[in-house]
């Protein structure tokens, strides 16, 4: 374990092993002020492509998302709760592992099936990565550190196919996580077979938080139709929007850590603060 330096402080778990997946990074952001009491336990943030979060050294376009600095910043502010936030890096299995893999693996997901384990060597792997997060990654961190394990304070966000795979985890596993944050979700990866899922898969409002985003430029151009018809399930098995779940458009924002980074602070704030976001 290494320990990192900045706004609050990282755990860095080099080479986390798991019998479900291939082993990785982890990093564990610690909130300014964590250990001045030892009576105090946090909710936890679970989050992908981990290296992209805090270090522009290694974010896929060198600049990072800026976690530790909005974190402290809503923190100090009384905006949102001190939380802990988990960056699980990804791997050369990155797609493989966030592709929702039940809706693709059903029969009307044959020709999907097809086409991805054409594109990328293989099935999607993403069962096990879930497997990975709730039995390693989530046992090992309630374990080593002061969290409040409950689902009511457990969370999981990403961006593209890392929003993908966040919506399927609160999908499998409702009695683990409360609320996703699922920033420029890549809806054409599912387009054709997201919506029968969600219809039969989505848990019942009232006990969990769907946040939902998109730009209008670059990848994130044709996410519009597709983010509609989702918020049309979500109306029809009653999530309430600004209540229980939020969709937002961002026009002008392209498909980048760096859009990204200027608005995470909304999903933060929806699912771990107080009020609307700043």
């Amino acid at each position: 374990m290494m320990t990192v330096r900045m706004i609050g402080s990282i755990e860095q778990h080099v080479n986390f092993t798991s019998a479900y997946v291939d082993s990785r990074t982890v990093d564990i952001w610690l909130p300014p002020g964590y250990g001045d009491s030892d009576n105090r336990r946090y909710p936890v943030m679970y989050m992908h492509d981990g290296q992209n979060l805090f270090h522009s050294e290694t974010s896929f376009i060198g600049v990072d998302w800026g976690m530790d600095e909005t974190m402290a910043r809503l923190i100090d502010k009384g905006s949102i709760e001190a939380a802990i936030v988990v960056g699980i890096w990804n791997t050369p299995n990155r797609v493989r592992e966030y592709m929702p893999q039940r809706p693709v693996e059903s029969p009307a997901g044959t020709t999907v099936l097809q086409q991805f384990a054409a594109e990328f060597d293989g099935k999607p792997l993403s069962d096990n990565y879930l497997k990975f997060i709730v039995r390693d990654v989530k046992s090992f961190v309630d374990n080593r550190y002061p969290t409040l394990p409950g689902p009511e304070h457990t969370f999981i966000m990403g961006s593209s196919m890392g929003a993908l795979i966040s919506l399927y985890a609160l999908c499998e596993y409702p009695d683990v996580f409360s609320g996703t944050g699922c920033l420029s979700t890549h809806w054409p990866a599912v387009e054709s077979v997201i919506i029968d899922y969600l219809e039969s898969a989505l848990p019942g409002p009232g006990r969990h938080k769907l946040y939902f985003d998109y730009g209008t430029e670059t990848l994130d151009a044709p996410y519009e139709s597709c983010q509609k018809s989702v918020d049309t399930v979500m109306q029809s098995v009653g999530y309430e929007s600004g209540k229980d779940w939020k969709t937002l458009k961002f026009p002008g924002a392209e498909h980048s850590e760096r859009a990204w980074r200027d608005r995470v602070h909304i999903p933060l704030q929806f699912l771990l603060g107080r009020g609307q976001p700043e």
